[in-house]
């Protein structure tokens, strides 16, 4: 993950959010955008049926959120989230603001995991029910929720253990947060939502929000997707492990 990655300033609240769709499928494009579109406060800007094209549109509207297929002609879903978000080697940074939301119907999970580490904020299932779309896209524009903890979490638990874990053993800890922020960090990576971190914890959700957005900048990570993915690589938790 690029340190150097900032967290994406939250939409104006006196505009619409603006959504681009990324699929070869003509269908899929067609579903989702009559779903967001019609939705008040969201804006479909655009539409790609490759990873080129997306890069442009979403460049040229300055979209909050991608709506990314994974396995696109000419340019796929990956490379074109690493050139969006600006995590590709040698790319210039990514279009301030926006966001990758990959879609997938689970057939190659390494594709996924791959696209946390290309800084794509979190996964939809092409049948998931509208309201769920509606309600990724708002979640995913805001920065404030991990996206479908049960679909992340499935990813991560399968293929973190196919990478090395960072410096320490077993009980290693970010030696930069506190213990507090640390038993947020811990919270996250099982896919608790503030809510749930605020129940276990003791907290004031508004408090919970606060230690989130301290570990997110002292961690130099993205969002909390990406807090999740930096406690299964270092070893904080592991898959199956409470």
């Amino acid at each position: 993950m690029d340190p150097s990655a900032a967290v994406p300033a939250e939409p104006h609240a006196d505009r619409r959010l603006r959504v681009v769709l990324a699929d070869d499928q003509d269908l899929v494009r067609a579903g989702f955008r009559v779903i967001l579109g019609a939705e008040p406060g969201i804006e479909v800007v655009g539409e790609a049926g490759d990873g080129d094209e997306a890069v442009a549109v979403t460049t040229r509207t300055e979209a909050d959120v991608v709506l990314m297929d994974v396995r696109m002609p000419r340019v796929d879903g990956l490379e074109a989230t690493r050139r969006i978000l600006g995590t590709a080697p040698g790319a210039p940074a990514g279009p301030v603001g926006a966001r990758v939301i990959i879609l997938t119907t689970f057939d190659r999970e390494d594709y996924l995991f791959e696209a946390l580490h290309a800084g794509a904020s979190g996964f939809l299932l092409k049948n998931a029910a509208p309201e769920d779309l509606i309600d990724s896209v708002r979640v995913v524009a805001r920065g404030d929720a991990l996206l479908s903890p049960e679909v992340t979490r499935r990813v991560i638990a399968r293929f973190a253990g196919r990478t090395a874990p960072a410096p320490g053993a077993a009980g290693w800890r970010p030696p930069e947060l506190t213990d507090r922020e640390f038993d947020v960090l811990v919270s996250l990576a099982r896919g608790a939502s503030n809510a749930e971190i605020a129940g276990r914890l003791f907290m004031g959700e508004t408090t919970v929000k606060t230690h989130v957005s301290r570990v997110l900048t002292k961690l130099n990570l993205r969002d909390r997707t990406h807090a999740v993915v930096y406690a299964y690589e270092n070893g904080i938790v592991a898959p199956g492990r409470e």
